[in-house]
């Protein structure tokens, strides 16, 4: 396993870091401000953003057949993740149009990808996929409950979501929609996937749902939604009916890595924070930064953060050299380390910051947020614990 930058990694490192310093970093001010008049449309500064960020040839970079590998593209999402309400959308390497593009680009017909994946590519409009229900433990994403009917030509659908990333957002212009077709069938093929254009009769974009009191306006929110006899083209469907198990399971692999990716440039801005701040403030009579403890959460925060750039390096590689399939233990082993190892680091830059650590003139409660909830995301850890120590066991049975 080499993990060095080869020559196409440097150069978009360089143009990518460049367009942090230069606009990204800059704008974040006026991004907050604008944020809280936007509604659930993305501040207009993302606009500005996107067409210089296209510009300097830094789109689309997480497509992998497309463009870079996984590999490539891991040094950049962790810089983008430095960021991470901004630098993706800009560079349209957001959830959850990411996963939703990797879908249709593995999966959809040549008609459903001329009408979605061309204008998601092309960040003309944004996504939501809509699996997760309230009434149903969807940890086990054999419990979801909405259905999808075939009635001659059409299917129809019928069902409540809730926390569907993306779908506040006017510009969601379509639903990737998980349901059952088949109850009856054996447990992981009675699930489908189909497209649902948000302007379907009988699709009900109910009410925003917040995330520990924030919005994520950047990314469009996240709503309950409900299907109401909802009828779209039997075309609409992704793939074959059954299939939607592991069209999710194809899915979740990619976007399980990019958040880790991202939340490691989450903890290495938390960690710059971390140091200026302590090196900037005095308390009993010398600097905070020649505090033990302040200094043991540095130390520890440096350990974790090499630790884990080195296990998400590692399954980059090999999911472009094995596959998705081939990277799952250790897709699963970054989904459970990351999050919670830079939630604790975020919460010591917290700390070191004072009461000013958990307000808005810091970044640094927003991106506690953030780390927190994505222990639920893409599968709580509890639930990749499991199937982790499944894979462990059956080795010695």
């Amino acid at each position: 396993m080499d993990f060095a930058f080869d020559a196409t990694t440097h150069e978009h490192r360089e143009k990518l870091e460049a367009f942090m310093e230069e606009h990204v970093y800059p704008a974040e001010p006026l991004f907050e401000e604008q944020a809280r008049d936007s509604g659930w449309s993305a501040p207009p500064i993302i606009e500005e953003l996107k067409a210089e960020a296209r510009r300097r040839g830094l789109w689309n970079l997480f497509l992998p057949g497309e463009g870079l590998t996984n590999l490539q593209y891991a040094p950049l999402a962790e810089i983008m993740g430095r960021s991470p309400a901004i630098a993706p959308v800009a560079t349209n390497c957001a959830a959850p149009d990411t996963g939703n593009m990797e879908v249709l680009h593995q999966f959809g017909t040549d008609d459903q990808r001329k009408r979605w994946l061309e204008p998601l590519l092309n960040g003309e409009i944004r996504s939501a996929f809509a699996m997760t229900e309230p009434d149903v433990a969807s940890s086990d994403a054999t419990n979801i409950a909405t259905s999808i009917v075939r009635d001659g030509d059409e299917y129809v659908i019928n069902g409540r979501k809730w926390f569907i990333t993306g779908a506040m957002n006017p510009n969601c212009a379509v639903f990737i929609v998980m349901g059952k077709t088949d109850p009856e069938a054996p447990k992981h093929r009675q699930q489908s996937q189909i497209l649902v254009p948000r302007d379907t009769p009988g699709l009900t974009v109910k009410r925003g749902m917040s995330v520990f009191g924030y919005t994520d306006n950047d990314h469009g929110g996240h709503a309950e939604v409900i299907f109401e006899d909802v009828r779209v083209p039997a075309a609409n469907l992704i793939g074959e009916e059954g299939g939607g198990f592991a069209i999710a399971q194809a899915r979740l692999g990619p976007g399980r890595i990019h958040h880790c990716m991202r939340l490691i440039g989450m903890a290495e801005r938390a960690i710059e924070m971390m140091c200026r701040r302590a090196l900037a403030r005095t308390a009993f009579g010398k600097p905070v930064a020649q505090q033990g403890v302040v200094q043991d959460w540095i130390a520890e925060s440096r350990v974790k953060v090499e630790q884990l750039r080195l296990l998400v390096l590692k399954t980059a590689w090999l999911m472009d050299t094995v596959g998705n399939q081939g990277a799952h233990t250790e897709i699963q082993a970054i989904k459970i380390a990351t999050p919670i190892a830079v939630e604790w680091i975020l919460d010591k830059a917290v700390q070191v910051h004072g009461a000013g650590g958990v307000s808005q003139d810091f970044p640094l409660a927003a991106l506690w947020a953030g780390a927190r909830s994505l222990r639920f995301a893409d599968g709580p850890d509890e639930v990749h614990k499991r199937s982790l120590a499944y894979r462990e066991l059956k080795k010695h049975t």
